[in-house]
């Protein structure tokens, strides 16, 4: 029996649900938990209580550090590798580069996202201090409103309400794609290196040939199979992808800086 880990969250509860289908399919028994506290998820796939554990990347961080031997990248969704953070700001502002943000208001996603973190460190890396050179640093939370982090950010940076934010790429293509960006006018301002996201971990000591099972069983998730749709749509992507063990240089750096790990 294979046991897997995730965040307590309703698309993962449909995602975990259609994956255990999925498995048996091809004999493979699964069972699944989901957690209330990240942190104890962690905890439990380092002391061996799970076998697999689907991280986000300051999980897989996390993760990684605490374990003397490194445990097993085995699939990542599609969505997941070369994620780009960008500084936008208004079509018509006066900001012309990063160097400009200084003394001005800046929004970011969720405290409770890698992204703010990501955020602060390119700008440190770009000589800005966030928390002294900038006239405001902005939250999420701190806001309210209906719309998502990213969202948000963008629909007040194009109101004017901030002077420029930090989005993903793949939220501005999203809503390229989708045309809802009409009306809001945004223009990237400096965008970063690429780095890895989320990630399905496995613990070291998998069976060889169960890990390989694993990742084949992954890999065959299908979005022409009701199910296999069910589960990519509920993890915001299209496939799943064989996992790569770079990509998190970049945050676990910022994550040192800001003392979370």
């Amino acid at each position: 029996m294979v046991r897997l880990g995730g965040s307590a969250t309703i698309p993962h509860m449909n995602a975990f649900q259609g994956l255990e289908a999925l498995f048996r399919r091809r004999g493979i028994a699964m069972d699944w938990v989901l957690y209330s506290d990240y942190d104890a998820m962690i905890n439990d796939f380092v002391e061996g209580r799970i076998d697999l554990a689907w991280n986000g990347p300051l999980g897989y961080v996390k993760i990684k550090r605490l374990l003397s031997e490194p445990c097993q990248v085995i699939a990542m969704r599609d969505v997941d590798f070369d994620c780009v953070t960008c500084f936008v700001t208004g079509q018509n502002s006066d900001i012309l580069t990063v160097e400009d943000l200084g003394d001005k208001s800046f929004a970011v996603g969720s405290r409770s996202s890698e992204q703010p973190i990501l955020a602060f460190h390119f700008l440190r890396q770009l000589g800005i201090d966030p928390r002294n050179d900038l006239a405001e640093v902005s939250f999420y939370e701190d806001r309210g409103g209906s719309l998502s982090a990213e969202r948000d950010v963008i629909a007040r940076v194009s109101q004017g309400e901030y002077a420029a934010g930090a989005v993903t790429r793949r939220t501005l293509e999203t809503l390229r794609e989708s045309g809802d960006l009409a009306g809001q006018a945004v223009r990237v301002l400096w965008s970063s290196p690429g780095y890895s996201h989320c990630c399905f971990t496995a613990q070291r000591e998998l069976d060889p040939t169960l890990t390989q099972e694993l990742t084949e069983a992954f890999l065959a998730v299908d979005y022409v199979d009701p199910v296999g749709k069910e589960v990519l749509d509920a993890e915001g992507c299209r496939s799943f992808a064989s996992g790569i063990t770079e990509g998190w240089e970049i945050l676990e750096e910022a994550a040192i800086a800001e003392g979370l790990v």
